[in-house]
């Protein structure tokens, strides 16, 4: 697995063993999702829930984010996030937290512009994440989810509206907007 385009182009990036503790988007994945929000991540805030290695945050670091907060319940999971920023050199960018994705998104006070959630699939979290995280979306932002290609999930959820499916095998990637930032 390596960090696909950016400043940090081909940097590899690593993941703890097993399925059962981290399941990491493909690498097909992780291209067709950044090939569809390409133009939209630069000076983005972004929020990475469930951040297992930190892939999905730190590719949008490289694409030019202004930052990124990692949020993963699992302290080895953090611990490497915390080595695969060291490897890209984004530490500075970056704020990584030790809370459940939906604990912080139920008291959370500010809002990002790029939110991914990647909950592991067996938990069924991603139905309750939804909501929560369209809340905690800034006007204009995206909030982007994948999911086994077999759920069904909303066509819109606090004022977020599903602007694009893309199925990819097993997975499917879904890109919510939230409205336009006020002019």
């Amino acid at each position: 697995m390596r960090v696909i385009t950016g400043t940090a182009r081909g940097v590899p990036l690593q993941t703890l063993p097993g399925e059962d503790v981290i399941r990491p988007t493909s690498q097909r994945v992780k291209e067709a999702l950044f090939s569809a929000i390409q133009f939209e991540v630069a000076g983005r805030r972004v929020l990475d829930a469930f951040a297992g290695c930190g892939q999905l945050g730190i590719e949008a670091l490289s694409r030019g984010a202004q930052s990124c907060l990692f949020l993963d319940q699992d302290a080895k999971a953090l611990q490497m996030v915390q080595k695969n920023l060291e490897r890209t050199k984004f530490t500075h960018l970056a704020q990584l937290l030790p809370v459940e994705a939906l604990q912080f998104l139920r008291r959370a006070g500010e809002n990002f512009d790029l939110i991914f959630l990647d909950p592991p699939y067996k938990q069924q979290l991603l139905q309750a994440a939804i909501p929560l995280a369209a809340q905690r979306l800034a006007p204009g932002g995206l909030l982007v989810c994948e999911a086994p290609a077999k759920d069904t999930l909303p066509d819109q959820c606090e004022g977020a509206l599903l602007r694009k499916t893309y199925h990819h095998g097993k997975t499917k990637l879904c890109v919510y907007a939230k409205g336009l930032p006020a002019e």
